[in-house]
């Protein structure tokens, strides 16, 4: 399992077939009467907007951090561990892709209450609607679902923010001359 998920971590063309994969399993359960060759198809597009999106990540951190592809999967896996570099060009590497990723996440913090509002509101929306038809079983599924997504994207923004003032304090005491 380990060799999978740091083969998916580095590999580009691993993410895009995992991608393709989950997009036909998804287009088969979601658009059941349509022809297979539809659902390769939805697959394929969801793969690319996919990579897209993960191509243009990596650009934005291996420009920060100035390192490689595979560096960069390193530095990010030593920050979910909360492992400090002992090389001085990888603790430099590792301010720089620390700083990028405090900065963006704060930038995007002033836009999540608009977001978690937004989500809130469709919630109640498609709940309003199917209690208003008499069909609320799909909406009360729904409206849980997207407080549990909600909930888990915070949790999961806490504890990336948790491990970058870690790794960053953890740094810059590593930085720190001994008397």
């Amino acid at each position: 399992m380990y060799g999978l998920k740091r083969w998916l971590d580095r590999s580009l063309t691993a993410q895009a077939a995992l991608i393709v994969a989950l997009g036909v399993g998804i287009s088969a359960v979601v658009r059941r009467g349509e022809h297979p060759a539809s659902w390769v198809v939805h697959g394929v597009l969801y793969a690319a907007i996919g990579i897209a999106v993960v191509a243009a990540q990596r650009r934005r951190g291996r420009r920060a951090a100035g390192t490689d592809v595979r560096g960069l999967a390193e530095l990010n896996r030593k920050i979910r561990h909360c492992e400090v570099p002992s090389d001085p060009e990888e603790q430099e590497a590792m301010r720089r892709l620390v700083a990028d990723h405090l900065r963006r996440m704060e930038r995007a913090g002033r836009w999540l209450p608009y977001w978690l509002g937004f989500m809130g509101l469709v919630a109640v929306g498609i709940l309003a609607v199917g209690v208003a038809t008499g069909s609320w079983l799909f909406p009360l599924v729904y409206a849980v679902f997207v407080a549990g997504f909600c909930y888990w994207a915070l949790w999961m923004r806490r504890r990336s923010f948790d491990r970058c003032h870690f790794m960053r304090s953890a740094l810059e005491r590593q930085g720190e001359p001994v008397w």
